[in-house]
C-alpha cells in the first residue's frame, strides 16, 4: 500500500529543501542541498537559478522513483523580493538579481517625486523604503537601466511561482509574495498601486491565483497537482492560523525577528513604517501586521565578541541556564539607549565591566528583550492579543524566553516548536485538495513560561 504524500519545496537564501508529508504533516522524506552563489553583470552576488532548476527536476525524479510513495500535490514556499524575468516559454532572460544589491539614488529619488513622495507611498503599500528589497522596484529599475530588456520581459515571477512553473508549465502571481514589502501592493485600495499601471508594469505582471488552489502538472508523473506556491513568512503563519483561533501574535525568530499579527486590521502609522514596521499578506488575502528587527544577527555577532573576550567557544550559551539572582543584580546598574530603536544597547557596553561569559550573555540577551519589547508591543498594540507564540532559534533559548515572559506580564507566552513551520504552511495552504485526513491538533508543541512573579506564587503555596 503506497502512502500518499505531498511534496513540498521550501526555499531559503542558504538552504533549499524538499520534505514529503504523510497525511499526519510527518515528515517520511527529507533532501537538502547548498550551492554557490554566482554574479550578476555588475559583479554582485545572487542566486544560482539554473543549479535551482536541476536541482527541483532531479529532487522530483528521486522521489518519483519511491515505489512506497503516492504524490498527491506539490507545492513550495521561497524568500520573497526576488523576481526571475522570464520569457514566453519560461526562460530566464537575466540573473535573479539579490535583494541586497545596492539601490541607485537617483533613480529612487525619481521614483518617490513622481509617485507623491517615500512616506506617501510607503504608507499606501504598507512598507518602509528598503531600496532593493521592495521588489517591484527592481522591475522599474530594470525599465529605466535595461530598457531592452524590460521589452523582452513576457513576465516577472517571484521566485516561488518561478518554482511552481516549473513544474505546473502555468505563469501565475500570488498575494502572499506581491503584498509583502513590495510597494506594488496598494493596501489602502486592496489592488495594484497607481504606478504599477502608470509605468506598464502590470503588463509584466502574472495574473493573480489563489493560494489554495492546485493546477495540473506538465512535468511527468501520475495526476498530482501544483500549487502556485507562497512567500516563506507568510506560509510559516499558517500553521498557527490553523491551530489556534484565540488572538495571538507570532514571534519568528532567526536572523531577523519578525513579529506578526494578523489580528491587527488598523492601517499602518507614519510612526509605525518609521519603526520598521510593514503589513505581510495573509494566505487567504487578508493584511497581517508585523514588525522586524534584525536581532538574530546582532546576537551572532555580539555572542562572537563575548567569546573572544573571555577566550571561551561561541557555543558556550547554548546550555545556559536563566539566573534570575543575576538578571536583578544587571537591572541596578544604569542602562545606555538602543541605537536608533535598531539596535540593542549592548553594542555601546564595554565587556571589561563583566566578570563571566554568564554575565555579558545575561546582559546580551536583556538588552535584545528591552528592543523586542517595544517591536513587538508595536503590532500589539489596538489588538485583542493575549498571547505570544516564539517559534525558531530563540524559542530554544531559556533566558530570552524567560526575559520575554517578564517583559509581556499580561501575555501568556510560549515557545512554540514544530518541525519546518514554513514546509508545513505551504502544505496547509492547500490541505482539501490532496489530504483526505483532518488536519492533526498536535502539530505544534508549546511551552508554557510564567513570568517569574508567577512562579514564585506558585512555589510559596
Amino acid at each position: 500500500m503506497k502512502t500518499p504524500v505531498i511534496a513540498i519545496f521550501d526555499v531559503g537564501k542558504t538552504n533549499k529543501k524538499l520534505f514529503l508529508f504523510n497525511e499526519q504533516y510527518k515528515i517520511v522524506f527529507e533532501r537538502s542541498a547548498r550551492f554557490t552563489e554566482t554574479v550578476d553583470e555588475d559583479g554582485d552576488p545572487c542566486e544560482n537559478l539554473e543549479s535551482l532548476r536541476l536541482s527541483v527536476f532531479d529532487s522530483l525524479h528521486e522521489v518519483f522513483r519511491k515505489a512506497e510513495f503516492e504524490v498527491r500535490a506539490i507545492n513550495f514556499a521561497a524568500y520573497g523580493a526576488s523576481l526571475v524575468y522570464v520569457d514566453e516559454d519560461g526562460r530566464p532572460l537575466a540573473p535573479l538579481y539579490n535583494y541586497l544589491k545596492p539601490y541607485p539614488e537617483a533613480l529612487q529619488r525619481k521614483f518617490y517625486e513622481d509617485y507623491g513622495g517615500a512616506e506617501t507611498v510607503a504608507f499606501t503599500t504598507a512598507s518602509p523604503v528598503l531600496g532593493s528589497l521592495n521588489s517591484g522596484m527592481q522591475l522599474y529599475r530594470t525599465k529605466y537601466e535595461h530598457p531592452e530588456l524590460f521589452d523582452q520581459i513576457h513576465y516577472a515571477l517571484h521566485l516561488p511561482q518561478y518554482l511552481s512553473f516549473l513544474v505546473s508549465g502555468r505563469m501565475y502571481s500570488d498575494k502572499t509574495s506581491i503584498g509583502c514589502h513590495t510597494h506594488l501592493w496598494d493596501f489602502t485600495k486592496n489592488d495594484y498601486h497607481e504606478w504599477v499601471y502608470r509605468e506598464g508594469i502590470i503588463d509584466k505582471l502574472a495574473p493573480l491565483a489563489r493560494t489554495d488552489e492546485l493546477y495540473p502538472a506538465s512535468f511527468p508523473g501520475n495526476g498530482y497537482g501544483v500549487g502556485v506556491g507562497l512567500h516563506d513568512s507568510s506560509a510559516a503563519l499558517i500553521p498557527y492560523l490553523v491551530s489556534f483561533y484565540e488572538p495571538f501574535v507570532l514571534i519568528s525568530t532567526g536572523t531577523w525577528c519578525i513579529s506578526l499579527n494578523p489580528f491587527n486590521h488598523s492601517p499602518l502609522t507614519k510612526a509605525e513604517l518609521e519603526a520598521d514596521c510593514l503589513c505581510y499578506m495573509h494566505y487567504q488575502g487578508t493584511p497581517v501586521k508585523a514588525s522586524r528587527l534584525f536581532a538574530g544577527y546582532e546576537h551572532e555577532q555580539q555572542v562572537k565578541r563575548i567569546a573572544e573576550h573571555f577566550g571561551q567557544p561561541s557555543s558556550r550559551y547554548r546550555n545556559m541556564a536563566y539566573d534570575r539572582g543575576l538578571v536583578d543584580r544587571l537591572r541596578k546598574g544604569g542602562d545606555p539607549e538602543p541605537i536608533g530603536g535598531k539596535v540593542s544597547a549592548f553594542a555601546q557596553r564595554k565587556l571589561s565591566d563583566y566578570a563571566s561569559f554568564e554575565e555579558a550573555y545575561h546582559r546580551l540577551i536583556m538588552d535584545l528583550v528591552a528592543l523586542q519589547q517595544v517591536s513587538t508591543q508595536l503590532v500589539i498594540k489596538g489588538s485583542r492579543v493575549k498571547r505570544i507564540f516564539v517559534d525558531g532559534g530563540f524559542s530554544k533559548n531559556a533566558l530570552y524566553m524567560n526575559l520575554l515572559a517578564d517583559a509581556f506580564p499580561e501575555m501568556e507566552v510560549f515557545a512554540a516548536s514544530m518541525a519546518q513551520a514554513t514546509a508545513i504552511g505551504a502544505a496547509l495552504a492547500i490541505h482539501q485538495s490532496w489530504n483526505s485526513k483532518p488536519i492533526p491538533n498536535d502539530l505544534i508543541e508549546l511551552r508554557f513560561y510564567a513570568r517569574p512573579d508567577e512562579k514564585e506564587k506558585k512555589e510559596n503555596k
